[in-house]
């Protein structure tokens, strides 16, 4: 393990940046009961027998097949004399920490896959290391747990962690790498934080803090690191895409690391497929659509006929990459949108920049001059912004910036155009509108603007708006952008210079040859 030291360092890091959850009560009494070693058994089984939905559940993993037994359990004194107090302590506490651990009505993070793939994982762990004769009663678990730490930094850090998690998949960085960067430490270390603070067995705790790593894990953890690193693998295959290649891959890992041969490596992947939809199941999940590997291959095979089966791995493989590729061009397009959409919005208030503005009244006055219609511009600013800065500080500023530009938005019809122009001043461009028209606009939105509170420690703050505004129309052709522009904010100069809080709507001067 890494030095106390520095560990405990990363810990109070942790703890500093996330808010731990306590273990589940039932944990607790578990943990409690198996470690009097006189009574463990009838202890542990009072326990589970007390809770009836968590009985159920116990009995069917017991008679899942995942765990051998022999003839059916039909109770949970029978479940422990047959499986041992280990597995039965093991797989009461997957149920218990799953239940408790399953939702969060303020993150977006899709508990129900979450849950999916760590039980897909702890299946293929338990076969996995039954495969391979790996002694580790613990190992289910495990690794089920293993990914604890993700699940925690989430639930503190919500849509912040959500996006790295969205990152990672198209970084080059790994995971680790990113978490590291981000916050000091990584989701290997959470769970592993998070599992000592709950008083888990060590066989437990050790090898989640390696299962990236399991190279770098103590000689005692570093087989059951190993199998969590594989069995995670071996879970992609059914809850992620790009099957074949993963398979292709964990087949031929499987064949030179534990020598088991081909149809070894291939009967493992089928029986994880059917012991994950009937233990998923059994936490009350919906196991969605696993089918076995060998399936998947005979659908191939059926595309083009009987083949060997390097051909049909090499065909599936063939449709998942058309699969991978349209879904990157799709990640790009939208990649391309939001890329749009920040150059072109401004940062406080949402509404479209400067920018925006000048390119989308130039498209609108070429649409006008085309088609023989209107298009109206207003300018407006607020009325003494800089008073309101002064007296009540800039953030409220920013309040109020932000109220108008929701209510100004609101106002509008969807084909118009809100741009914050700069500072405290706004333009609205509105297609297909004439001089009458911009001029029952912009006194109602003077009006809606008059009527605005922003609320800031407990003061209600009330402010105006002068605007100027003017149309392009046919008998204007030869109006440039830069003469609506300008007659809009000699219109709005002239409403403060009369007073302000009012609407002085001019014509463009005519262009003379």
């Amino acid at each position: 393990m890494q030095s106390n030291g520095n560990y405990r360092k990363i810990q109070l890091l942790i703890e500093k940046e996330l808010n731990l959850p306590s273990p589940p009560a039932i944990a607790v009494q578990i943990l409690n009961a198996i470690q009097k070693e006189d009574a463990a058994l009838a202890e542990l089984g009072e326990i589970i027998f007390a809770d009836p939905a968590l009985t159920a559940k116990m009995l069917k993993v017991a008679n899942s097949g995942v765990f051998n037994c022999n003839g059916e359990i039909t109770n949970i004194q029978r479940a422990m004399s047959v499986l041992g107090t280990n597995t039965i302590k093991n797989v009461a506490l997957s149920f218990v920490i799953a239940t408790e651990l399953s939702t969060n009505d303020d993150s977006k993070f899709n508990f129900d896959l979450f849950w999916r793939r760590s039980i897909t994982v702890a299946v293929s762990a338990e076969l996995l290391a039954r495969t391979i004769q790996h002694a580790d009663d613990d190992i289910f678990v495990t690794a089920l747990l293993q990914n604890i730490g993700t699940l925690v930094i989430s639930m503190t850090k919500g849509d912040e962690y959500n996006s790295l998690l969205k990152d990672a998949e198209s970084s080059t960085q790994s995971i680790l790498d990113l978490e590291k960067d981000k916050y000091g430490f990584n989701h290997q270390q959470v769970g592993y934080a998070l599992l000592m603070n709950w008083k888990l067995p060590d066989s437990i705790a050790e090898p989640i803090l390696y299962h990236h790593l399991p190279e770098s894990a103590p000689e005692t953890y570093q087989q059951s690191s190993e199998v969590l690193q594989l069995a995670d693998q071996l879970a992609s295959v059914y809850i992620e895409s790009e099957t074949a290649e993963k398979a292709r891959i964990i087949q031929k890992k499987l064949i030179e690391k534990f020598d088991i041969d081909e149809n070894q490596a291939l009967s493992l992947l089928d029986d994880i497929a059917t012991s994950s939809s009937r233990i998923i199941a059994s936490f009350d999940l919906d196991p969605g659509d696993i089918r076995p590997y060998s399936s998947l291959l005979q659908e191939a095979n059926n595309e083009l006929g009987k083949l060997n089966l390097s051909n049909e791995q090499m065909i599936l493989e063939m449709m998942e990459a058309k699969e991978k590729v349209e879904k990157l061009a799709q990640t790009l397009t939208d990649a391309n949108i939001r890329l749009k959409e920040l150059v072109y919005r401004d940062g406080l208030t949402g509404l479209y920049n400067h920018r925006y503005f000048q390119e989308s009244l130039s498209n609108e006055l070429a649409r006008a001059a085309r088609y023989h219609s209107s298009v109206s511009l207003i300018l407006f600013d607020i009325d003494f912004f800089k008073k309101v800065n002064d007296t009540h500080g800039h953030p409220a500023g920013d309040l109020v910036l932000m109220n108008i530009a929701r209510a100004v938005t609101s106002a509008v019809r969807p084909c118009d155009i809100v741009s914050r122009y700069g500072g405290e001043e706004f333009a609205v461009i509105l297609p297909e509108t004439s001089a009458a028209g911009v001029k029952v606009f912009a006194a109602r939105l003077r009006r809606c603007v008059e009527g605005i509170a922003t609320l800031v420690d407990g003061q209600l703050i009330y402010v105006t708006v002068s605007a100027g505004a003017t149309t392009y129309d046919q008998k204007r052709a030869k109006t440039t952008k830069s003469d609506l522009i300008e007659t809009a904010d000699r219109g709005l100069y002239l409403s403060k210079q009369n007073g302000r809080n009012q609407v002085t709507v001019l014509e463009p001067e005519l262009s003379i040859d």
